[in-house]
C-alpha cells in the first residue's frame, strides 16, 4: 500500500496480501523486477503495481511469474484462485457512486482488520453512529445532494457496523474527546439517542471506549482524528489511516505507524478509564 493514496482503484485486503506474498516470492527467488517483466512482457512499473496492489491481479501473470519464482504447480492453482476471489469486488462496490476513491481502501482494510485503535476529536465514529446522527451529519457535510445520495451515504455508513455482529469480529478501542459528546448533532433527541448507543456497544466484549476530558488540556493526539489497523495476515502490516477535506493518507511505514501508537498508549493513560465510561455516558446523558 503506498503512503499516500488520494486517489485511483483501491484494492481489497485480500489483493494487498497477494501482491505483498508475490513481492516476498520474486525476492526469495532472486528474481528483479526486471527479468519478471520480462517473463510476462510488461514493463517493470507494472510488476511493481502488481505487488503493492495497485491494479488487478490477471491470473495469467500470476501464474507465469510464479512458474519464474519455482513455485509448484498445485501452490500455483491455489494461489491463482486466490487471485480470482481478491479481484472480486468488495461488498461496498454497489455504494460505489457516494463513496470517495480515497476512501473505498479504508473501508477494506476495516472490514478486514483484526483489531482498530482509533481517536476522534470531532464526531461518533461511524461504526457507533444511530441513523439519526448520521443523517445530521450527511446533510452538513454534503448540503447540495439530493435525499436519495444522502439516503445512500447513510445507508453505507450504517451497513459498515454490519462487523461488529459478524462472527470473529474486531476488537475496536476507542478514545473520544469529551467535545465528542457535547457537540449537539442533530438536537438533544437524536444526542441522547446516541449516547444510549454508545453505552449498547459497550455491552459488546471486543468494545472498548475511553473519554479524554477537557481538563486534560493539551495531549499527543491534539492534531487531528486517526485510526489503527492490524490484521490477522502476516504479508499485511498494520497501516495508520487519517483524511482532511480534500483526501486521506495511510501509512504503513514501521517507523510511522509506531509514531501513532505511541501516541494512543500515552492517550490512552491520560483519558479516563474504560471503567469509569459508562458513568460518564450516564452523567452526560442527564444534561442532555
Amino acid at each position: 500500500m503506498s503512503e499516500n493514496r488520494s486517489g485511483g482503484s483501491a484494492p481489497t485486503v485480500l489483493r494487498m496480501v497477494l501482491g505483498k506474498r508475490l513481492r516476498q516470492l520474486r525476492e526469495r527467488a532472486g528474481v528483479s523486477f526486471e527479468e519478471a517483466a520480462r517473463t510476462i512482457e510488461v514493463t517493470p512499473l507494472t510488476v511493481r503495481r502488481i505487488e503493492k496492489a495497485e491494479v488487478g491481479l490477471r491470473i495469467p501473470y500470476v501464474r507465469e511469474l510464479l512458474r519464474a519464482y519455482g513455485v509448484p504447480d498445485a501452490e500455483i492453482d491455489d494461489f491463482a484462485a486466490l487471485a480470482r476471489e481478491a479481484n472480486k469486488p468488495g461488498w461496498w462496490y454497489k455504494y460505489r457512486d457516494v463513496l470517495p476513491e480515497w476512501f473505498k481502501a479504508y473501508v477494506s482494510l476495516e472490514s478486514e482488520a483484526s483489531v482498530i485503535r482509533l481517536y476522534e476529536p470531532h464526531y461518533v465514529p461511524g461504526l457507533l453512529q444511530t441513523f439519526d446522527y448520521a443523517v445530521a451529519l450527511m446533510r452538513v457535510g454534503f448540503p447540495n445532494e439530493s435525499k436519495e445520495e444522502l439516503a445512500r451515504r447513510v445507508a453505507l455508513r450504517l451497513k459498515r457496523q454490519d462487523l461488529l455482529d459478524r462472527p470473529g469480529a474486531p476488537a475496536v478501542w476507542a478514545i473520544l474527546d469529551e467535545t465528542v459528546l457535547r457537540r449537539p448533532v442533530g438536537g438533544a433527541a437524536v444526542m441522547r439517542a446516541q449516547v444510549d448507543r454508545i453505552l449498547e456497544a459497550l455491552e459488546t466484549p471486543k468494545v472498548r471506549i475511553q473519554i479524554m476530558r477537557y481538563a486534560v488540556g493539551a495531549h499527543p493526539g491534539a492534531y487531528g482524528p486517526f485510526h489503527h489497523f492490524r490484521f490477522g495476515f502476516s504479508e499485511l502490516p498494520d497501516v495508520v489511516y487519517t483524511e482532511n477535506l480534500a483526501g486521506s493518507v495511510y501509512y504503513d511505514r514501521p517507523e510511522d505507524v509506531v509514531t501513532y501508537l505511541e501516541v494512543l498508549d500515552r492517550m490512552s493513560v491520560q483519558a479516563e478509564p474504560v471503567a469509569r465510561t459508562k458513568h460518564i455516558l450516564a452523567e452526560l446523558r442527564k444534561e442532555l
